[in-house]
């Protein structure tokens, strides 16, 4: 029987959360699967930057899919039935916004839907840990909610609070993409010391927020010393976008993951502070689109029977 996976979008870091912190969006990319019949692997994308995703075995939802049937120990169905998969993206590729981490959630939840749940949810909480190589976009497209999680002696710890009251998302996607791996070797290998306690007061002050559910005190805190000011030349136009959205009435703006997509919050202004992200981005010549979304509650949906 056929399965339909809803995946939401997701923003990681927020600001001095390196690695550590991430949000579910509300933008959902959507997967279809079902036995080929034939044996054979067939796969269909549909949407944002589907002739960037390959059709073949290096796909990562097939990859994903893969690794449930194997510890599953029913790795020969793939090869005896085959796979027909069916992906729509609505989550732009290569932007910052978690499109990796849709695609092996909904790969490794619409397997163990089809091999009718024969792992557990921690299970899958590992195996995507460990296909994504770090936590802090798949724990919120599995749990939805803001999520800090990291992993400690090959242990993933989780812990999902609520968006505070009233978070709306303003995201600017620029025209040109970012992959992680290039974004990821523009970091240095040692930080100043003064940059790390800042970093780590910050992170353990934005938990307390999210605890008392203070949007103000959650945006304040915002402010990065880690990632972002290495990050910032790989993207053209950040750092007046960032000032021209807090001019605008942002509570903050920040790298969406590892960019190049930024995203602010706010309560209010969302239509000016798009408009305020797009001018900083035209002053270095790029355009860019404006998605306004708001926090996820949920994470991956129940999968469902194609009709």
């Amino acid at each position: 029987m056929g399965v339909s996976v809803r995946i939401p979008a997701t923003t990681a870091n927020l600001g001095p959360g390196f690695d550590t912190f991430g949000m579910a969006l509300s933008l959902y990319n959507t997967l279809e699967a079902d036995w080929s019949g034939n044996g054979q692997l067939r796969i269909e994308v549909t949407g944002d930057g589907a002739h960037l995703v390959p059709v073949n075995e290096t796909n990562t939802v097939y990859k994903a899919m893969q690794q449930v049937f194997m510890e599953a120990g029913e790795n020969e169905l793939l090869t005896e039935r085959g796979l027909h998969i069916r992906i729509h993206n609505n989550v732009p590729v290569t932007r910052g916004m978690g499109s990796s981490a849709t695609a092996i959630v909904g790969g490794l939840w619409a397997a163990n839907e089809m091999l009718n749940y024969p792992l557990s949810e921690q299970k899958l909480v590992e195996l995507a840990v460990r296909l994504e190589g770090h936590p802090d976009n798949v724990t919120p497209a599995i749990f939805g909610g803001v999520v800090v999680s990291g992993v400690v002696n090959e242990k993933v710890y989780v812990k999902r609070f609520s968006a505070p009251i009233g978070m709306r998302c303003v995201v600017a996607v620029p025209d040109f993409q970012l992959a992680t791996r290039t974004s990821r070797k523009a970091l240095p290998p040692a930080l100043p010391y003064a940059d790390a306690v800042h970093n780590v007061n910050r992170a353990s002050l934005m938990v307390a927020a999210l605890s008392d559910g203070n949007l103000q005190m959650f945006c304040e805190l915002m402010e990065d010393r880690l990632h972002e000011p290495y990050r910032m030349p790989l993207v053209p136009g950040m750092q007046k976008a960032i000032q021209f959205a807090r001019e605008a009435g942002a509570l903050a703006a920040v790298l969406s993951g590892s960019g190049p997509s930024l995203i602010a919050f706010c309560q209010e202004g969302a239509e000016q502070i798009g408009e305020a992200l797009q001018k900083g981005f035209r002053s270095e010549g790029i355009t860019s689109a404006i998605l306004h979304l708001t926090p996820a509650a949920k994470g991956v949906a129940g999968v469902t029977p194609i009709s």
